[in-house]
């Protein structure tokens, strides 16, 4: 019962710290603190936190190897974009109702996300019978098939398969630039992936990567819970690809899918910590933040970040937080109890 208490306490601190967040962000622009420059990086964070998290679940939590995660990007992305325009194009045509444009924005990331899991589900299935570096060369190969895939389609902007050209950009996507919604869609998902983590199946990954062989001893179903964290983490990686396609510029590129953008998010799950959402959500803004922060030393931009990485794994290399998830609530209550134990101090000494 006290820890039910203390779950529903910890909860709506947490929904109140959100609110608070969420006003300081109207405040700002409100008074002209933010311009389209900087709701674009706002933007990048909120896609690339989804991102890491979903990831992290899978890395951190599972303790699998995935180098492919952009592929269930690319995927949603692509999704998500198409089905915008479509519903976009029967509204204008009247064959379909007006919808309001937010919408039609949440429908596009319900079927960016549910196409992403079932691919997430094809590919786990038969990819997570293995371990370590094999799981790896396959989600990388996965990634690299998609991309390749799509820059060929013609409804995805490209020449068509037949013709071997590489595909060009998909345009006239719908553009959803609102900070609010972004914001709140990304808080959501978080909220969602930590309850995940702290359910009964949190405890069946973390026990499967603590002990493999213990874990299939006692009965667990390890395949199952693999698959389903699998296809749980690709499912988000979808929404953040969805965001990322309607992000304001309304076209999508197949070249922002690369390994490259995979090793990102792998190397922001690693500086934030693994098995750590909180790291996740810090590392991820750091490294949006960071390489836009230096663009006044563009000539040596790269070098400075890399050398932060570099520095970064040799004084931590366990991460910013490790393993360690940040508390509201518990920081407000550690507080609380030394205050009380200060005043109880006091009393003592009056006496």
């Amino acid at each position: 019962m006290k820890n039910a208490k203390q779950r529903a306490n910890s909860f709506l601190v947490s929904l109140v710290g959100v609110a608070v967040l969420m006003l300081a962000v109207y405040a700002a622009d409100t008074f002209g603190l933010m311009d389209n420059y900087i709701r674009g990086i706002f933007i990048q964070c909120c896609y690339a936190i989804i991102m890491v998290t979903s990831l992290n679940l899978v890395m951190g939590y599972l303790g699998q190897i995935a180098l492919g995660h952009t592929g269930f990007m690319a995927i949603g992305a692509y999704t998500s974009a198409l089905v915008t325009k479509a519903i976009n194009l029967g509204i204008k045509e009247g064959t379909i109702t007006a919808l309001p444009p937010v919408l039609v924005f949440f429908i596009g990331i319900l079927c960016g996300a549910l196409a992403a899991a079932v691919f997430g589900l094809v590919v786990g299935i038969p990819a997570l019978r293995l371990r370590g570096d094999y799981l790896a060369i396959i989600t990388l190969g996965f990634g690299e098939i998609i991309r390749v895939v799509i820059q060929n389609l013609p409804f995805a902007g490209g020449k068509g398969l037949a013709n071997g050209q590489a595909g060009q950009a998909l345009i006239g996507i719908m553009r959803m630039n609102d900070i609010y919604i972004i914001m709140l869609i990304t808080a959501v998902c978080v909220a969602i992936m930590i309850a995940y983590v702290r359910s009964k199946f949190g405890r069946a990954i973390m026990a499967i990567r603590d002990d493999y062989i213990a874990s299939s001893s006692t009965g667990l179903n390890t395949t199952y819970y693999k698959v389903l964290t699998f296809t749980f983490s690709a499912f988000f990686a979808g929404v953040a690809g969805a965001v990322y396609a309607h992000r304001g510029l309304g076209t999508l590129q197949h070249t922002d899918f690369t390994f490259l953008k995979s090793t990102e998010y792998v190397i922001m799950v690693v500086l934030g910590g693994m098995g750590s959402m909180t790291g996740s959500v810090v590392a991820a803004i750091i490294l949006s933040v960071v390489p836009e922060a230096l663009r006044a030393f563009s000539a040596y931009r790269m070098l400075i970040y890399s050398v932060l990485l570099v520095l970064m794994m040799i004084f931590r290399p366990t991460g910013l937080f490790g393993s360690y998830e940040f508390s509201l609530y518990q920081l407000l209550t550690m507080r609380r109890k030394k205050k009380s134990a200060a005043e109880q101090t006091a009393a003592k000494g009056d006496t």
